[in-house]
């Protein structure tokens, strides 16, 4: 059994550092020609719509953990920027890293990636608004944060390469905390029991599992290879997806950082934000 583990845990993280080094370094590369100046127009602009698509065009391209993220949110408030533009890309920016949608592509399948991207980014964009036409914007504190820096890198291999490194340093421990944890539930957890628990058509695994996601703080890297053998267990795919999207949306550290610049109302709102996010997101992979 032990063997079986280990060969499971073996295959797993090879087949995910492969991935995970072509690429970040590909995206890292590709970072130093984007027009970060012109996306920051287009944020200001007064085309809203147009404003929300680069915010989550933004988001992606500045892949964060939910954490990182905060420093560029208060940045993105001292410019003045439009809230409900502002909070797309706080929702969004957790879920949308191009590493790891490539490799929940390559993992899970294109047709699960595709429709996870396009669900976190038209939910995030629908919450955004929605969060600004009920006035959340009067829960902001005011708060000066330092440490954020804008980007004015080229396009460097050298660079690149490093950017690499500085990733591989600070999420790549995670996506092999998630291999180990994924062979782990491989070799001991028995098929039967989870698809006879959570492969069955209950709708109510469905919110319980997006609740559950929030206070594990499992990163999306992580989420990724927990996911596949869930999946291979025969877990239905509803539940792993909201558990998956709530885990990388939110999790108890952001939740206090976000204490220090929202007030109480517009973190509960921020929290059941991301709750009905990973739920609908997950009834969508369930019916389809």
């Amino acid at each position: 059994m032990w063997i079986d583990m280990l060969k499971s845990f073996l295959s797993i993280a090879a087949e995910l550092t492969l991935l995970f080094i072509v690429i970040s370094f590909a995206i890292s590369l590709l970072q130093g020609v984007i027009p970060y100046e012109k996306i920051e127009k287009k944020l200001a602009g007064k085309n809203k719509f147009i404003g929300a698509m680069f915010a989550v065009l933004f988001a992606f391209i500045t892949p964060f953990c939910s954490c990182s993220t905060i420093p560029v949110v208060v940045n993105m408030l001292k410019r003045k920027l439009p809230f409900g533009i502002v909070m797309v890309f706080l929702f969004s920016s957790p879920v949308l890293d191009p590493t790891i949608l490539t490799i929940m592509g390559v993992v899970l399948g294109w047709k699960v990636s595709v429709i996870y991207t396009v669900l976190t980014s038209f939910l995030s964009i629908i919450i955004g608004f929605v969060l600004e036409f009920m006035g959340a914007e009067k829960y902001v504190k005011n708060v000066v944060m330092s440490g954020y820096e804008e980007n004015s890198k080229k396009f460097n291999l050298k660079l690149a390469a490093q950017e690499t490194l500085d990733l591989m340093k600070s999420v790549y421990p995670y996506l092999v905390i998630g291999a180990a944890i994924g062979a782990v539930i491989h070799g001991l957890v028995p098929t039967e029991f989870i698809s006879s628990v959570f492969g069955r058509d209950n709708w109510w695994l469905i919110p319980l599992a997006a609740i559950v996601g929030i206070p594990l703080y499992i990163r999306l890297s992580s989420m990724i290879p927990i996911s596949q053998i869930l999946i291979m267990k025969g877990m239905a795919l509803g539940p792993v997806m909201a558990m998956l999207i709530s885990s990388a949306g939110a999790s108890l550290p952001e939740v206090i950082l976000l204490k220090s610049i929202f007030k109480k109302e517009l973190v509960v709102m921020f929290v059941l934000s991301v709750v009905a996010m990973s739920t609908i997101s997950g009834f969508i992979f369930y019916l389809i």
